[in-house]
């Protein structure tokens, strides 16, 4: 059930930042919970897995998962970058990750983190905010960049916001009709929230589906620094810093045609979808964040030539 906001109010215009995830429209989102296999169910081990995804067919085949020691979360691709771009905003705006938490709980319910152009009365967005309550223009709640940072904006003006609940710090931004429902999102929240800032490395995997081209290295890596810092795909950078670009560029994969990533010698590729120690009898112990994108196609009439 999406929330309502009635009396929010944002008196500046956050920055937008990074390029933003198009809107989609159609079938409203629901939560589906399931236990993997009957055997996992037997042997009463604790792992579940949460799919995180709008109802009926999916629009791509494949999915992003997020682990943590006792669930496996798994979101669409879509999903994966709206959480990506809530977590670089955080870090443009020198937030701690209990902000990245709370917001990620709050796009949970609101929108399951789909940037729809549809909600209660005029509310649009990942957040569910609304044009006539002072958060924005539709054109701007409509780019995630923008509606992170509003969020985030509220939520700093909130006295003692940093040792509040989750749930209790989402309400007191959104003065929802039901504040309690931001609860059931706070596992999945801090689980992807700890990927997504770096705190755990490789926590969060994309596969299925083809990884098709998109733009150039160098566009991505542009992309990068002004999402992340112009330092992110630097040498010698802090591994919390390091994996977070990482994951961030996991989670982006399919928008921007990414087909593999390295660092501190694990590589995630797109074809495989899962993080390894990089091939040879020792793992290289890189440094540095690199990654490779698709193959641009070959201009039309050229094959055979």
């Amino acid at each position: 059930m999406r929330t309502t906001r009635d009396a929010a109010t944002v008196t500046s215009s956050p920055p937008v930042t990074g390029k933003p995830r198009h809107y989609r429209s159609g079938i409203r989102p629901r939560r589906v919970v399931g236990v993997v296999g009957l055997a996992a169910v037997a042997a009463a081990v604790t792992g579940t897995v949460v799919t995180l995804e709008q109802g009926g067919a999916r629009s791509s085949p494949a999915l992003c998962t997020v682990t943590s020691p006792t669930s496996t979360y798994t979101l669409v691709p879509d999903q994966a970058a709206n959480a990506a771009t809530i977590g670089a905003v955080a870090g443009q705006l020198g937030l701690p990750d209990h902000a990245v938490t709370v917001a990620l709980a709050t796009a949970m319910q609101e929108s399951k983190l789909r940037n729809v152009n549809y909600g209660d009365r005029d509310s649009i967005g990942l957040f569910q905010q609304r044009p006539s309550q002072g958060w924005g223009t539709a054109d701007q709640i409509i780019q995630p960049s923008y509606a992170a940072a509003a969020f985030y904006g509220a939520l700093a003006k909130i006295p003692g916001w940093e040792t509040l609940d989750v749930a209790v710090a989402a309400q007191r931004v959104q003065r929802s009709a039901d504040g309690t429902a931001y609860t059931r999102w706070e596992d999945e929240a801090r689980a992807l929230a700890v990927a997504l800032t770096g705190q755990q490395p490789a926590k969060l995997a994309c596969s299925g589906g083809d990884v098709t081209y998109h733009r150039s290295a160098a566009a991505v890596a542009a992309e990068v620094g002004t999402a992340l810092g112009p330092t992110a795909l630097s040498a010698g950078v802090p591994a919390v810093t390091a994996w977070k670009t990482a994951t961030y560029l996991v989670a982006n994969a399919y928008a921007d045609g990414v087909t593999s990533v390295s660092y501190g010698g694990q590589t995630w590729t797109a074809k495989r979808g899962t993080w390894r120690a990089d091939p040879g009898p020792v793992a290289v112990a890189n440094t540095q964040v690199t990654f490779t994108v698709a193959t641009p196609p070959s201009p039309a009439g050229a094959a055979g030539r």
